[in-house]
C-alpha cells in the first residue's frame, strides 16, 4: 500500500536531497543541506493546493473550461469552481508510473486518454534529476492519438528563499510585460508593460504586494528570490516556456499558511491560451514536444 501521495522516490547528489511523489510527477520537497528551497508537504498528505504538481496539458486555468480546438467546442469539467474554471490540466491527480530510477534520479510516466472536453492522447514523460546545479524537471509530450492535440505544459514549486515569508524576500525578475487579469476571476484582459508595483528587474523586496499574473518578455530566463540573511533560490527554464506564473500563495482563509512560499511556475503558454491560442503547442499525430526548468539554491 503506497503513501496518499503515491509511490516515493528519494534522489540525493551532494548537498541537495528532493522527494519525488508518483501521484502528480509532483517534487513534494527539495532541500539543500537540509534548508528547505520548496515549501513541502508529508508523504502520507493529499497534496494541497498543486504544491509542486507537473501540470498538464495546460497550466493554469482554461476560463469556463470551454475552448474550441480544430472546430470543435469542448467543455472541460470545472476543477475551480469558486472561479468557474478548469485548472491546471489533467494529470495533477494521475499516479504516474516508474520508467527509471536512480540514486539521483527518476523518470515517470502516465498517459492522458481520450476524455470529455480532451478527446485527445498524448503519453506524458517527466524526468527529475539532481546534480551541482540544483534540480531539473523535463517534460515530454507524445501524441499517440489519431488526430492534432493542443499543449502546454508547466510545474507548479512554492519557493523558499529562507528565513521568513513572501514579503521579507527579495524578488529579481526580467520580465517586461504582465498579463493583466479581472480581480475576481482572475479572467486574462490585456497584455500591458508591467507597471511600477510588479517591476521587479532591479532586485527589490517584495513586500505587501499581492501578484497571481504570468508575466513575459524576459531578458533572461531566472528568477531569483533571496532572504534578508542571503540564502536563496533560483528558478530557471528553456525557450520552450515563454511565460511565468507568480503567486505570492496569500491564504486569507489560514493565515498560518499565508505567504509562506512564492509560487514561481514557467509555462510553455499563458493563462487560458486554450481559447486566445497564443504559444499553444500543437502536436501533430506521433509528434513530440519537451520543456523543462531548474531550481538551484544561492
Amino acid at each position: 500500500m503506497t503513501s496518499l501521495s503515491g509511490r516515493q522516490y528519494e534522489l540525493s547528489s551532494g548537498p541537495y536531497r528532493a522527494a519525488i511523489a508518483s501521484v502528480g510527477a509532483s517534487l513534494r520537497a527539495l532541500t539543500v543541506d537540509g534548508r528547505d528551497l520548496v515549501v513541502p508537504y508529508d508523504a502520507d498528505e493529499v497534496r494541497p493546493v498543486y504544491r509542486g504538481a507537473t501540470l498538464a496539458p495546460w497550466p493554469n486555468r482554461v476560463v469556463e473550461g470551454r475552448y474550441a480546438f480544430g472546430g470543435v467546442l469542448h467543455e472541460l469539467a470545472l476543477t475551480e469552481p469558486k472561479r468557474g474554471h478548469a485548472l491546471h490540466g489533467l494529470v495533477a491527480w494521475l499516479d504516474f508510473a516508474e520508467v527509471a530510477v536512480a540514486a539521483d534520479s527518476v523518470v515517470l510516466a502516465a498517459s492522458i486518454v481520450p476524455q470529455a472536453g480532451y478527446p485527445f492522447a498524448v503519453d506524458v514523460l517527466v524526468a527529475y534529476e539532481l546534480d551541482a546545479d540544483g534540480l531539473h524537471e523535463t517534460v515530454t509530450a507524445t501524441n499517440v492519438g489519431p488526430s492534432p492535440a493542443p499543449w502546454g505544459t508547466g510545474p507548479h514549486p512554492y519557493l523558499v528563499a529562507g528565513d521568513g515569508r513572501v514579503d521579507d524576500w527579495t524578488l529579481e525578475s526580467s520580465a517586461t510585460r504582465v498579463l493583466q487579469v479581472t480581480d475576481d476571476r482572475l479572467i486574462p484582459v490585456s497584455l500591458d508593460p508591467v507597471p511600477p508595483a510588479f517591476d521587479f528587474r532591479s532586485p527589490r523586496p517584495i513586500g505587501d504586494t499581492f501578484i497571481d499574473h504570468a508575466f513575459t518578455g524576459f531578458a533572461s530566463r531566472s528568477v531569483t528570490i533571496t532572504a534578508p540573511n542571503g540564502t536563496g533560490v533560483r528558478v530557471t527554464w528553456d525557450e520552450a516556456c515563454g511565460w511565468l506564473q507568480v503567486h505570492t500563495a496569500d491564504r486569507p482563509d489560514a493565515p498560518e499558511l499565508s505567504r509562506i512560499g512564492l509560487a514561481v511556475e514557467p509555462m510553455t503558454c499563458p493563462p487560458d491560451a486554450f481559447n486566445s491560442g497564443t504559444d499553444v503547442v500543437v502536436l501533430a499525430p506521433a509528434a513530440s514536444t519537451s520543456a523543462g526548468w531548474t531550481i538551484a539554491a544561492l
